[in-house]
C-alpha cells in the first residue's frame, strides 16, 4: 500500500514546530549566558566586599578607577536588569514548551492519520 502525501496542513506544523524548536535553543542559550552574566557579578560584588580603597571597574577596553560603593551600584544595576531579563527568558521558554508538547501530540495525531507511528 502507498503512502498517501501529507497535507499542507501537516506540512505547516512541522515548519512550525522546528521553528519553535529554533526558538527554544536559542531561549535556552540566552538563558545560560544571563546565568553566568549573574555569576560573574556575585562573584565581583564579593570581591568588592573584601577590598581596601578604591577599586577598578571595566568599561570598554578601558580599567577606570572607582569607589567600592559605585562599584557596587553599578552592579547592583547590573544584576537587577540581569535578573529580569532571566525572569522574562524563563516565563518564554515556560511557554514555549508547552505549545511544543501542544503541538507535538497534534502532529502524533495527524501522523497517525499517514500511517507513520503504527507498528
Amino acid at each position: 500500500m502507498a503512502m498517501q502525501k501529507p497535507d499542507p496542513e501537516l506540512e505547516k506544523s512541522l515548519v512550525e514546530y522546528e521553528n519553535l524548536e529554533r526558538q527554544l535553543q536559542v531561549l535556552v542559550l540566552q538563558k545560560h549566558q544571563l546565568q553566568l552574566q549573574l555569576n560573574e557579578i556575585n562573584l565581583a560584588q564579593e570581591e568588592i566586599k573584601k577590598a581596601r580603597g578604591d577599586v577598578y571597574k571595566s568599561i570598554g577596553s578601558v580599567m577606570v578607577k572607582s569607589s567600592p560603593e559605585d562599584a557596587e551600584k553599578d552592579l547592583k544595576d547590573r544584576k537587577d536588569l540581569s535578573d529580569m531579563r532571566l525572569g522574562t527568558i524563563v516565563k518564554q521558554e515556560e511557554k514555549l514548551r508547552s505549545n511544543l508538547v501542544i503541538l507535538q501530540k497534534k502532529l502524533q495525531e495527524k501522523m497517525k492519520g499517514y500511517g507513520f507511528g503504527e507498528g
